[in-house]
């Protein structure tokens, strides 16, 4: 039992689902179920599929070792910046960026919420980076929605009847860190009011409604708010009702800020003024910036990592430079076109990025010669392409509602794999598990999120299922 792989286990899953003849009934349920969930983003529920990814004891470990281990670098790296002025050098910030990044924290907690996105051979265990993310994360919703969905199917239940399966916990620890958080700042308060911030046109609101509601379960007021509708006098933070606000869970991602800096002045003002406690920080940016895996890997950084650290660094952090004939040969990135992706360096949710094997010659050179040496106005980064594992699993039943039950597939397709790994105030925590049939995954190019669920495991603070 111990030595199955993640493989086998989709296997046993098919084959379960083969004998139950696609179980229909139960993916017919799980799609009502999504079309009446919480799970939306951008006014549309989420893609995702019946089938789970199924991870092992050993997927756990490695996935826990590189989360755990990649927080205390980026921990280290930010501490860096912030106390010594020579290293900051080594970032290429906006002026108002580098301030944002220093104003005041007051707890302990320097990267309380991260994802690390990464690339994991599910064959040899080897991890590589994607990105990293910062406060501004998602996707913990579309979890827990998904799980949901397929908690009662017949298949599950039948592949439960030989296996413990643990779903991803991922709300009530982090409201329980979060809070936690909040004990150790320096002007804390007794029965604090809480806010979860963002630009609400860019955020995932309603996972937002969620945390909220579980924070006033926890016993603390809590408020979905607008960065642009906050109100300081100098003294409080206040909402739009005019409610005092004593810490906020900052789910806007920086570059917002910065495009909105106006508008942004009160949470600016009384973070400035030590007057809430902004969980986390604007120095998450640092690790936000795709800037920081050059960063990684310089003299400097390494001169205050371990051997550990380092070694860890050199297998997961793909080849990156800057877009820009003053560090790579632009020629021979339109030459190997395949062999690279491109990137910006501060954008989120997979605004323009483009690998080099699903364009053709002429576009990705049009594509290099549009975005080298910064000529949008911002800079790119090109990347070694990492080509994800793939794995066996079911599309998504987006026409299930409309087919008769013959006329449904249950032939299982090879997507690739994207596995965000959770960490909470460095606690590896969870996964979220995106997929994709495209060489970039994300929901724009038709990718998809499946439920994570451990099988045979025995994680401690997992959802038991």
């Amino acid at each position: 039992m111990s030595d199955r792989t993640n493989a086998d286990f989709t296997d046993e899953y098919f084959d379960i689902l083969d004998e139950l003849d696609g179980d229909i009934p139960s993916r017919r349920a799980a799609y009502n179920y999504m079309q009446n969930s919480t799970a939306i983003v951008h006014h549309e529920v989420v893609a995702c599929s019946f089938v789970p990814r199924l991870f092992n004891k050993k997927t756990y470990s490695t996935m826990k070792s590189a989360a755990e281990m990649t927080h205390r670098i980026l921990s280290k790296v930010m501490q860096r910046y912030l106390d010594d002025p020579h290293y900051r050098e080594l970032f290429d910030f906006d002026e108002r960026l580098k301030e944002l990044i220093l104003l005041p924290r007051g707890y302990n907690s320097i990267l309380p919420f991260a994802r690390v996105d990464t690339f994991i051979d599910e064959d040899t265990y080897a991890v590589r980076f994607c990105e990293f993310n910062g406060d501004g994360s998602a996707g913990m919703n579309e979890n827990r929605e998904i799980t949901n969905s397929i908690r009662e199917s017949e298949t599950l239940k039948v592949f439960m009847e030989n296996h413990r399966v643990q779903g991803c916990d991922l709300f009530r620890p982090w409201v329980d860190k979060f809070i936690e958080i909040y004990s150790t700042y320096t002007h804390r308060i007794n029965n604090p009011r809480f806010a979860i911030c963002d630009y609400l046109e860019n955020g995932v609101v309603d996972e937002f409604y969620v945390f909220c509601d579980l924070f006033k379960e926890a016993g603390y007021d809590c408020t979905v708010c607008d960065v642009r509708s906050l109100n300081f006098d100098g003294n409080i933070l206040t909402d739009d009702s005019g409610r005092r606000i004593d810490a906020i869970w900052r789910r806007c991602v920086t570059n917002d800020v910065l495009d909105h800096w106006s508008e942004s002045s009160a949470l600016i003002d009384a973070v400035r003024a030590e007057k809430v406690a902004l969980i986390g920080s604007f120095a998450g940016h640092i690790v936000h910036d795709k800037q920081i895996f050059d960063v990684l890997i310089k003299n400097e950084t390494l001169a205050f990592l371990d051997a550990d650290e380092i070694d860890f660094l050199e297998q997961a952090i793909p080849q990156t430079d800057f877009l820009d004939e003053s560090v790579v040969n632009l020629a021979q990135i339109k030459e190997n076109k395949d062999e690279w992706i491109i990137k910006p360096a501060d954008h989120y949710g997979a605004d323009h990025v483009y690998a080099g094997c699903e364009v053709s010659t002429k576009e990705w050179e049009a594509l290099i010669d549009r975005f080298a040496n910064s000529r949008e106005g911002y800079a790119f980064i090109v990347q070694r392409y990492i080509r994800p594992f793939k794995t066996k699993t079911l599309p998504p039943d987006t026409k299930i509602d409309s087919l008769p039950d013959g006329d449904i597939s249950s032939a299982p397709a090879l997507y690739n794999n994207l596995n965000g790994l959770y960490l909470y105030d460095g606690h590896f925590q969870g996964v979220f598990s995106r997929l994709g049939p495209h060489p970039t995954i994300c929901k724009q190019n038709d990718g998809m999120t499946s439920a994570t669920l451990w099988v045979d495991t025995d994680v401690e603070d997992a959802l038991e299922l």
